[in-house]
């Protein structure tokens, strides 16, 4: 593939997988990188989910769906937790439930106001550790300024279950005059990351495997929607955010480039990444583009703005690694090209399968 400006670009073996959908049959059970975030995720959601629910806020596949009520505009969002261990170096599984919900509000720029909590426990989970759990979501939820106002319990035999299963739902109101959504990135549109990936993909990882690195590793959980907030006081007009869960940064990346049919094209060297996680990632031989993040933030931002959105995130504690990452282009479009700091180029693709089975 070449594009205009000269550049020669080798393309994977694997084609963008919205360009060329394999049949979900193919698999004809459902496997652990169903749940990864990558190629077989978006099959699953975009050859099964879609075509079965379709309507115009699903349509957007965004980490929310916004709708008008009355004379407001809401933001509404579901999640469900699995991660093992349920305690982790940074938080356990009632912190980051609660967290991974408001992030998906925020990141529809959606002030969060009320979630549920639905908990499935298996015979035999120490009543100790359910405390422990609920005290840490209602401490995140109290931090966060919002409350829990509804939600369910069952148990399942032993050996049915692993511990504790969470499903969350989260509601919250989106001001005047924001309109976040993938679908409105645009060429020459700056893409800004908030800060170092792949913590808590490797804290997870770490902690359930009993491996030791020199350096702390702990999850980064941690709500944003106070950073993403202030984002948008600085520049009203940001086109897209999204949090780089399942499949990390290189997952977001990806699915935008190859849903709205743009170039993406990303500085290898300007990707925050702490010296701890990158020597685990080669030691385990991971990507940190693919690792997991639990409290990190990408937001696309018309050109003209992206200084002044990047001065205010690096003056909030979540946001002060923030960088400039890379650009949207129109140019080799679906394909998200990352420039090696040796002046290589490398296509970013997604995973097949489950690098990292369990993380959220």
């Amino acid at each position: 593939m070449s594009s205009s400006n000269g550049r020669t670009i080798e393309p994977s073996s694997a084609t963008p997988f919205a360009q060329c959908p394999l049949p979900i049959t193919d698999t004809p059970q459902i496997l652990l990188g169903h749940g990864s975030g990558g190629k077989l995720t978006s099959r699953l959601v975009e050859q099964i989910f879609l075509p079965a629910f379709r309507n115009s806020a699903l349509e957007a596949l965004d980490d929310q769906a916004i709708f008008t009520i009355g004379n407001s505009r809401i933001a509404f969002t579901t999640d469900s937790y699995v991660i093992t261990p349920i305690f982790f170096p940074g938080g356990d599984i009632g912190e980051l439930a609660v967290n991974g919900t408001i992030n998906d509000l925020a990141m529809g720029g959606a002030k969060p106001l009320y979630l549920s909590l639905a908990f499935i426990l298996e015979e035999g989970l120490p009543i100790s550790d359910l405390e422990r759990i609920v005290a840490s979501a209602k401490c995140a939820a109290k931090s966060a300024g919002v409350h829990i106002v509804t939600g369910d319990t069952k148990v399942v035999g032993r050996g049915s279950g692993d511990k504790i299963f969470i499903n969350t739902s989260g509601i919250g109101v989106v001001p005047p005059g924001i309109n976040l959504s993938s679908r409105n990135v645009r060429p020459g549109d700056a893409i800004l990351l908030s800060g170092p990936i792949g913590d808590h993909g490797v804290a997870i990882l770490s902690t359930r495997e009993g491996l030791e690195f020199e350096g702390a590793l702990k999850s980064d959980t941690a709500a944003l929607h106070e950073l993403a907030a202030e984002m948008l006081k600085a520049c009203p007009e940001i086109h897209a955010m999204r949090d780089p869960t399942r499949g990390g940064l290189a997952a977001t990346l990806v699915e935008i480039a190859s849903r709205q049919h743009l170039g993406i094209d990303v500085e290898e060297k300007l990707i925050p990444i702490r010296d701890t996680v990158r020597g685990a990632c080669e030691i385990l031989g991971l990507d940190p583009l693919l690792v997991a993040n639990e409290g990190k933030l990408v937001a696309f931002v018309p050109e003209k703005d992206a200084e002044r959105v990047l001065v205010a995130m690096r003056q909030h504690p979540l946001g002060r690694d923030a960088s400039l990452i890379g650009r949207v282009t129109e140019e080799h479009a679906d394909f998200v090209i990352l420039r090696t700091p040796i002046g290589g180029d490398r296509v970013l693709d997604l995973p097949f399968g489950e690098a990292l089975p369990r993380i959220c």
